[in-house]
């Protein structure tokens, strides 16, 4: 059963990159739904700010436009569309300059929750901050959000950081990471500290290691010079993935609060182990049906700059001492999906008469697509002939179990943007969680680096360089099969 929905207090939101790919496909349709199920109150100000010309009537029919292209046809009602365009302006701002500032700070209301969302360019994040100070359209209550890459090493991210806090606390800062938006993300924590039936074999003990995958079958076509600069170590592993190895790994926080969860979260990360060069396989796609090679859509045929990454890890506590965390993501594979897999260790002996490892408890989360979670379990085969044992799923598919109100789970984007009008913080990166990151992340790429390692080349629609597999062949274990 879907919770009752709770709507948030009026508030003024302004897009910073209001006609942007993001606002159009993420940001603007979430909004539209929140409005459509009564989270969001019609007293709600949505101004979008860019550096294109135009006014309001131009933006509001450019707004249409997205919500037709990227909604379902029968997901918009035109009554709410009206209504909805109704509580939308713009304001044509120069994020360098001093055009457009004073306008909009003609439309912000003092007697309601103010945020502003840095849907641009990095590059912008300080100019935009240091105007919204200094021209007073942001004053110390208001919330400003932040999309990733927060820098590009441990250097750029604490340059970011001192940027920000000269004109923000860090109570004010939301750093969005749309992963832990997930319904899935947020039911791992229940799952964990909600039920006595996981948390105490939730250790070293019991669990024999951990997978997670976030495998994707796009290329980098499109955003190839962009993505040779990043690469899916930054891109995905310093990210995402580490949040949710958070998650999984985590100590149970005093409570459910914003830095009780997050203070444990830094645990994890300083907690990590150093990688050696043996436990990462790094990979690019080579040409394909799915298109070009990886270097042909970078347009550097020398480029080292990897596609796919997968690397073996630990974290060094009581809790998880010698538990290896294998982690692996990439472009042109051959399914989307992410996973995460808490594969439980054999029992201790066997009465039946088949070889160890045969049959293993597997907690699997799927965060997409088909997000739910599935509790593989042994049982006897039904049926005459002896004790014969098959493994069985117990599967939480939202949208099986939800049926037709599945649909109303909202998006990670639409919840966690009424998290921040809320000024809830539990599910944002805070400043030092973010370094902690980067401090970890650095040294494992400039090891490579140092190596002047070569990528491996693996083929379109494959799981990644057969070195990925000898990752986990050599310790007696096997990676499970990427699909939909």
């Amino acid at each position: 059963m879907v919770a009752r929905i709770i709507p948030v207090d009026p508030f003024d939101l302004v897009i910073f990159g209001g006609t942007g790919d993001l606002a159009r496909r993420k940001i603007l349709p979430g909004l539209y739904r929140r409005l459509a199920d009564g989270q969001m109150p019609p007293e709600a100000r949505l101004i979008g700010a860019a550096r294109s010309g135009g006014g309001d009537s131009e933006f509001r029919e450019s707004v249409r436009k997205a919500l037709e292209e990227f909604m379902p046809a029968d997901a918009l009602d035109q009554k709410v569309l009206e209504q909805f365009l109704e509580m939308i302006s713009y304001v044509q701002i120069d994020a360098k300059g001093d055009k457009g500032w004073a306008k909009l700070r003609s439309k912000m209301r003092e007697d309601v929750v103010n945020v502003f969302y840095f849907s641009v360019a990095p590059s912008l994040f300080e100019p935009i901050a240091e105007r919204l100070k200094q021209h007073g359209v942001a004053d110390d209550e208001a919330r400003i959000v932040v999309e990733k890459p927060f820098g590009q090493d441990l250097e750029t991210a604490r340059a970011l950081n001192a940027s920000l806090a000269l004109h923000f606390d860090e109570t004010q800062i939301y750093r969005i990471d749309h992963y832990l938006g997930k319904e899935t993300v947020q039911n791992l924590m229940a799952v964990r500290f909600g039920n006595m039936l996981f948390e105490p074999l939730w250790n070293s003990q019991y669990i024999d290691h951990i997978q997670i995958t976030v495998a994707e079958t796009v290329g980098v076509s499109g955003r190839g010079e962009y993505y040779d600069r990043i690469g899916a170590m930054r891109d995905m592993v310093q990210n995402h993935i580490l949040q949710l190895l958070c998650l999984i790994a985590m100590e149970p926080p005093s409570r459910y609060s914003p830095d009780a969860v997050r203070d444990e979260k830094l645990k994890v990360i300083r907690a990590l182990d150093p990688v050696e060069p043996d436990d990462i396989v790094r990979g690019q796609y080579g040409e394909g049906p799915g298109g070009p090679s990886y270097l042909d859509d970078v347009g550097d045929p020398r480029s080292r700059t990897e596609s796919f990454i997968a690397m073996r890890l630990e974290v060094s506590n009581w809790r998880w001492a010698g538990t290896p965390f294998y982690l692996r993501t990439g472009k042109r594979l051959k399914a989307r999906t992410s996973e995460i897999a808490i594969v439980f260790k054999d029992a201790p002996h066997s009465i039946f008469d088949v070889p160890r490892g045969r049959h293993s408890n597997v907690l699997s989360i799927r965060l997409q697509p088909n997000e739910g979670m599935q509790l593989g379990v042994t049982i006897k085969e039904p049926g005459p002939g002896g004790m014969r044992l098959i493994d069985v799923p117990l599967d939480m598919s939202f949208a099986e179990a939800l049926g037709e109100r599945a649909s109303e789970i909202p998006d990670a984007y639409e919840r966690l943007i009424m998290d921040v009008v809320r000024g809830n913080q539990t599910l944002f990166m805070r400043g030092d969680e973010v370094e902690a990151a980067w401090a970890w992340t650095d040294p494992v790429i400039a090891g490579w680096e140092a190596r002047g390692h070569i990528p491996s080349p693996y083929d379109q629609g494959s799981s990644g360089p057969d070195d990925a597999l000898m990752l986990l062949h050599r310790d007696g274990r096997r990676w499970r099969e990427i699909r939909s």
